[in-house]
């Protein structure tokens, strides 16, 4: 999807002030096309428009109890209009382990947490939109841990994966999780500038051309 077309979005919260803080954020970017405030409004909600992204909150009334895993599991048949899938991207208070690592299960693309900015909150679904996934910093670690042992047996196989070198690795996983550069320095106790040589090298390694590109090559290869 072009940056220049709006997403068609359902906005799924159980909280009045969130949507409308949401809605605010967003505003013309975003074509909103459906609210819901608990499971059953949400799956009728989605059903309905089978917007391009739904914005969900991980804890909903309603369901089963488990909140967005119900209403992910209650339209994980649906396609767009346009014949793609209805994308779901988590939105949530929440950054436990137990509940990214659920709702990725259940098939969502992406997960963020409420304190992120609006900005980033329109990117997060502009690309959720494209394709890629998308994750607030550090919470890919937790899909990374819960697949490791795939993770590394196509690590082992994978000839573009031999490329890179161990510094390499450990920058492409921390790019690819949604890390800053400087956040990346810091972790690794590297200066800013060794981080975008060491990305500069990676992209032109696997002929990618930005850190999107990167993050679906990884999760691809459930390095993520």
């Amino acid at each position: 999807m072009n940056t220049a077309t709006r997403p068609r979005l359902v906005l799924v919260d159980d909280h009045t002030m969130v949507r409308s803080g949401v809605r605010t954020e967003l505003g013309d970017a975003v074509d909103i096309v459906g609210e819901a405030g608990d499971v059953e409004a949400a799956i009728a909600s989605v059903t309905a428009t089978r917007p391009d992204v739904v914005l969900l909150d991980v804890h909903l009334p309603g369901g089963d109890g488990r909140g967005g895993v119900d209403v992910l599991e209650g339209c994980r048949s649906l396609t767009t209009a346009a014949g793609a899938p209805v994308r779901f991207l988590a939105l949530s208070v929440s950054d436990a382990a137990d509940d990214v690592i659920a709702v990725i299960r259940a098939g969502a693309r992406g997960y963020v947490t409420k304190s992120i900015s609006g900005t980033d909150l329109l990117t997060a679904v502009r690309r959720v939109a494209d394709g890629d996934a998308v994750f607030s910093p550090r919470l890919a670690g937790f899909v990374l841990d819960a697949f490791g042992a795939v993770a590394g047996e196509v690590a082992e196989v994978d000839e573009e994966l031999d490329r890179l070198s161990v510094r390499e690795r450990e920058v492409m996983r921390l790019i690819a999780r949604g890390y800053q550069y400087r956040e990346v320095a810091k972790e690794l106790f590297i200066s800013v500038k060794t981080v975008e040589t060491h990305v500069s090298s990676v992209l032109r390694k696997l002929q990618l051309s930005s850190r999107h590109e990167l993050t679906a090559w990884a999760l691809h290869r459930r390095l993520l």
